[in-house]
């Protein structure tokens, strides 16, 4: 169903791609947009237990296109290094390819809602994460994408420092 890597050498282990989802702070996911045009929104996330969380309004072009279609892919940037000299990047990113849903029950909303602030306010108590969920509740949004495929590659450049280094 999901082609191979055709540059297979450039690809990331698993382990390699749950360490990119699980330090990034931001990445895009793609659906159908309107007309047939893809609409890619950059969005913050939590990965946990192998799924992908965000938060939204209850209303907009990423809700129409997920419910006319549930089929998205997420793409996270874990290094962009430019190296002008070489007229090249050093990069390394993560796709994960899945399926959206948004969470509809209080309990799973809330618990989704609470990896998300952990994540982005790690030194606050739980309490002020429940304030803060509690202040915003009625127009949250919590969308869950399980990834059939996730996919992982970086730079041939990377690759060969790795090797060389190894020896």
């Amino acid at each position: 169903m999901f082609r191979p890597m055709r540059r297979n050498k450039q690809q990331l282990s698993p382990a390699q791609c749950d360490a990119i989802l699980n330090a990034g702070s931001n990445g895009v996911l793609a659906v159908a947009g309107d007309d047939g045009y893809p609409y890619a929104v950059p969005l913050s996330y939590v990965y946990a237990g192998g799924r992908l969380y965000f938060h939204c309004a209850k209303s907009g072009h990423k809700l129409d296109a997920l419910r006319r279609c549930d089929k998205a892919s997420f793409c996270v940037i874990g290094q962009d290094e430019v190296v002008p000299e070489r007229y090249t990047t050093h990069y390394r990113s993560v796709i994960a390819f899945g399926h959206v849903r948004e969470i509809t029950g209080d309990a799973e909303k809330r618990a989704a809602a609470l990896l998300l602030a952990r994540k982005y306010a790690p030194d606050a108590p739980d309490a002020a994460h429940n304030a803060e969920i509690d202040k915003d509740w009625a127009p949250l949004c919590v969308l869950e994408l399980v990834p059939d495929h996730i996919t992982g590659k970086e730079a041939i450049e990377l690759v060969r420092a790795r090797e060389t280094a190894q020896g």
